[in-house]
């Protein structure tokens, strides 16, 4: 009954693919990917195509897509536990493969396959012979949303309090009484009025004649049609004319950061006593007109380097549901708004920021002259080596070859992806040598630490090449867990390599350091755990929000 099943990467490789008739298929999984996938529609998993239905389901962790494909005039109602069921047993079968990034390869799924589609039959025949029922008001979505949860209450999040004052007047037997001297104003006011009105009768202001403007004799205009592309439009519609040759690379570089980092990175500002002090006094009065994070502040509770499941994202998303519903959002559009966030966030892990502070690293480095390679050694995550080619277009244009004597100052080496890390990053410090570049930095792909062929491949790339620095970049906002995540990391990398004295972490980059507030904990103890410097802080999301830290900044927001 199914015509088309297929694994493939969000990067385009098919892993296996079970195809039952002779028809192509490719047309009809090209649009599910332009309609549904790369437009992040995730919240209906089901596609229309021609006579074809299509059914799918996305895999987060590893960017894998797996995709069924039957006529639409079949009514299968196995196919969403079907693709569960395949989708599990795939990943539980080839888990090592998929982790180490291993997509290029022969994949043994027939069996399995089948086996899974048996049982699935067999299920949906079962429950073909199962009386339906009615489903219950309990059973419904409606039933687990009350009205109040509905309804957004003006003025009480906010917590602004009206500054109208308004009369109060005494309540007897649910009758408004004025107090004597309320009325004697009112009577009296009354009475100027009427005096002031008879005083005005009788008299008839003449109108006040106004001076013409001038005539000015009108000249018919003709018509301009914006449809219209006669041949007097031609000269106004044609674009071609001195256009650049690649329009799409042309930057517009932001001239004022030029210069801001020349000399040595500059250090985390010290606030004063006195300005902490100003600081609690205003903060009172600015408590009581407006709370801090608005609609965004729902989020901080997903921060950190853990996996989003549908169990932790699931609050969150209630509210923003809430949020959107209260915003005049159709219930069922707001829902399949939140599920489609919820498909695509599954199962992946938030960025800590490694090619965004590897980015300000290099731009720390040609504001002092020195020139950069950049190696692409993500070669797993989708998107790292066209990220890094942007970051090198913007550092170009920034210092752009003419003002250091025709040299440029940023390279990037990259081969695609799915290749050896250890081979690329080799061959890049090769490269750099033969070329004379002053700095080689290594991007390598983010990876948790108790993956062991992930680890395994780091160990291997700094067993190979012999860094000068290893630098560990973590979160300034995941708290006690940078603990354990660092220890393990440390504790990885000696163990996976083969070396007797092993190459460890060198020092610490702490990204996100300006959304902690006081909260400097996590700092403290990836240094005292480690024993290794916090060599940069990211601050920002410009190339010059990069400091060094400054232990007497740590201790004044540690003591506060």
């Amino acid at each position: 009954m199914l015509d088309l099943f297929s694994i493939f990467s969000k990067g385009g490789i098919v892993l296996w693919c079970f195809q039952s008739t002779s028809e192509i298929f490719s047309p009809s999984v090209n649009a599910l990917i332009r309609s549904v996938i790369l437009q992040e529609r995730s919240g209906n998993n089901t596609f229309s195509h021609n006579a074809l239905s299509l059914q799918y389901k996305l895999d987060n962790e590893f960017e894998l897509v797996f995709v069924v494909a039957y006529q639409r005039i079949l009514q299968l109602s196995y196919v969403d536990k079907f693709l569960n069921d395949v989708h599990l047993e795939f990943r539980d079968k080839y888990k090592n493969e998929l982790q180490g990034g291993h997509h290029i390869m022969d994949f043994d799924f027939k069996s399995s396959f089948e086996k899974v589609l048996r049982d699935c039959e067999k299920w949906a025949k079962s429950q073909a012979k199962i009386p339906k029922q009615m489903r219950t008001f309990e059973d419904s979505q409606k039933s687990k949303k009350t009205v109040a949860s509905m309804i957004e209450r003006r003025g009480e999040d906010k917590g602004k309090k009206s500054v109208k004052i308004v009369e109060t007047k005494n309540l007897t037997n649910g009758k408004v009484e004025e107090s004597p001297e309320q009325e004697d104003d009112v009577i009296a006011m009354n009475r100027a009025k009427l005096a002031q009105k008879l005083a005005s009768k009788g008299k008839k202001e003449l109108p006040k004649k106004s001076p013409k403007s001038p005539k000015v004799e009108r000249v018919k205009q003709p018509r301009v049609w914006e449809l219209g592309g006669g041949t007097r439009d031609l000269p106004s519609l044609d674009f071609s004319t001195d256009k650049p040759e690649d329009a799409d690379n042309q930057i517009t570089p932001d001239t004022q950061l030029v210069g801001q980092m020349t000399g040595a990175i500059r250090d985390l500002e010290v606030e004063s006593d006195e300005s902490s002090s100003e600081e609690e006094e205003e903060r009172p009065a600015q408590s009581t007109q407006k709370k801090s994070g608005g609609m965004f502040s729902i989020f901080k509770g997903l921060v950190g380097s853990k996996a989003l499941t549908k169990e932790s994202m699931r609050p969150v998303l209630d509210k923003l549901q809430d949020h959107l519903i209260g915003k005049n959002v159709a219930a069922d559009i707001a829902t399949k708004l939140c599920d489609s966030v919820a498909t695509k966030l599954e199962g992946r892990v938030n960025g800590v920021g490694k090619s965004t502070n590897l980015a300000k690293i290099c731009f720390w480095l040609i504001e002092n002259d020195m020139s950069v390679l950049i190696a692409a050694c993500d070669t797993f995550r989708a998107g790292a080596v066209e990220q890094l080619r942007t970051h090198t277009r913007h550092l170009n244009a920034l210092h752009p070859e003419t003002r250091h004597n025709g040299r440029k100052m940023v390279h990037l080496y990259e081969k695609g992806y799915g290749k050896d890390a250890a081979g690329i990053a080799m061959e890049a410090i090769r490269y750099a040598t033969d070329s004379k570049i002053d700095v080689v930095l290594i991007d390598t792909a983010g990876r948790m630490q108790d993956n062991e062929p992930l680890m395994r491949a780091l160990a291997k790339l700094i067993k190979v090449n012999e860094p000068d620095m290893v630098l560990f970049v973590g979160e300034a906002l995941v708290g006690n867990e940078a603990v354990d995540q660092l220890v393990k990391f440390n504790q990885a990398l000696a163990d996976h390599s083969s070396s007797s004295n092993p190459h460890v972490i060198d020092g610490i980059v702490l990204t996100k350091f300006d959304t902690i507030d006081d909260k400097v904990g996590a700092a403290i103890s990836m240094t005292y755990i480690t024993g290794q410097p916090i060599v940069f802080v990211g601050t920002g999301q410009t190339y010059t929000d990069l400091k060094a830290l400054n232990a007497n900044a740590v201790v004044h927001a540690l003591m506060k």
